[in-house]
């Protein structure tokens, strides 16, 4: 008598009851995370960017100029005073010409693009609390701890929410890459004149 063995195929990515973070990102949402090291499981939770976003880094008070830009569902994150803006991916291999398209390339701007093969710290999902009440050595403790001012809602494909370059000129529903450029640089040289200007001056 021959007994056949069947094989269950394991599922794609197992939840993972021990870090509800990441089992929200990537069971939620679809969005790949970086794997946890067995030494530092303490670490956030990194998100892997360029595959469905790329993110603009801008200081908080220049993002916030550039919130009218952006569709109502498109996620914005806070760290610290830096304000994360999630882009379509591509957008980092765009934004040096398109810096120079806008007359803003030959200035040094407080403003960055993280693309293909970069990370994100992952904020704490919606409803999980506020950062300062978490336990000690959870991720969320930490100060500075990345958090969503519009957080991604699941089951809505974040790709149509991003502003992209595609949308110039275009009917469509994405918001304007070029428009929410130009408004961030614009504030990014504002505050770099405001900041110098406030310096002391050097007397010989």
């Amino acid at each position: 008598m021959v007994r056949t063995l069947l094989t269950v195929p394991l599922p794609r990515r197992p939840l993972d009851h021990l870090d509800p973070v990441r089992g929200w990102y990537e069971n939620e949402l679809g969005w790949a995370t970086v794997p946890a090291s067995a030494q530092s499981l303490a670490d956030p939770v990194r998100l892997r960017v360029g595959e469905r976003f790329d993110v603009l880094d801008v200081p908080a008070e220049a993002g916030r100029a550039g919130l009218r830009h952006l569709a109502p569902a498109t996620p914005v994150a806070v760290q610290g005073d830096r304000m994360l803006l999630l882009v379509a991916a591509g957008s980092a291999e765009e934004l040096p010409g398109l810096l120079d398209w806008l007359e803003w390339g030959a200035l040094t701007l407080d403003l960055t693009v993280t693309g293909e093969g970069g990370v994100m710290d992952a904020p704490l999902p919606p409803g999980s609390g506020p950062a300062g009440s978490r336990p000690p050595g959870d991720p969320g403790a930490l100060q500075g701890a990345a958090v969503w001012l519009r957080p991604p809602e699941p089951g809505c494909e974040v790709e149509a929410s991003l502003p992209t370059l595609s949308a110039v000129g275009g009917g469509g529903g994405a918001p304007d890459l070029v428009r929410l450029v130009d408004t961030v640089a614009t504030q990014c040289h504002r505050l770099r004149l405001r900041r110098a200007c406030a310096r002391p001056l050097r007397l010989p």
